[in-house]
């Protein structure tokens, strides 16, 4: 059965992609690109995002600096064979993104300690920009999502640091 051009409810895009191991260089600089992008790893050399105009396009950019770079690449839109199989990668997705916001939670509370409110200031924009920045690959927010925008809005302007 054929699967549909258009994004829908469980299509995957999926990059493959073989690097020379030699020089270095692009498979350092497509790894932090990978992982920039909050991708599921299905086996080596293939990973997975949730499909959508973005994702596609990410991942064709990436397929493209593959090939420029002398290795190969594939790109494929796909559906999991299982509910199960889809979980287990929503899942995996979710737990790494909890990670970064739990991660985040912590830098806040460390920067409300700070008595220096110019200290403060620096952190908070850097922070916010974290979160931004794990708020894009954050495809199945998890609960931890919510503990960090607490933490962003207590060390905000006009925010009281509070007793521990």
């Amino acid at each position: 059965m054929p699967i549909s051009s258009t994004p829908g409810p469980g299509e995957w895009v999926l990059l493959s992609y073989r690097l020379p191991r030699e020089p270095s260089g692009p498979r350092t600089t497509l790894w932090r690109r990978l992982r920039r992008l909050g991708v599921a790893q299905i086996a080596d050399g293939v990973v997975a995002l949730p499909a959508d105009a973005r994702t596609r396009e990410q991942l064709e950019w990436l397929a493209g600096d593959v090939t420029e770079a002398g290795g190969t690449s594939g790109l494929w839109v796909a559906r999991p064979g299982t509910v199960a199989q889809e979980r287990e990668l929503a899942a995996g997705m979710a737990a790494a993104r909890a990670a970064e916001y739990r991660s985040l939670t912590q830098q806040c509370h460390e920067a409300e300690a700070a008595g220096d409110p110019a200290e403060r200031a620096r952190a908070l924009r850097r922070l916010r920009g974290e979160w931004r920045a794990i708020g894009r690959r954050d495809f199945f927010p998890p609960s931890d999502r919510e503990g960090a925008a607490t933490a962003l809005r207590e060390l905000g302007p006009g925010s009281r640091p509070t007793p521990r």
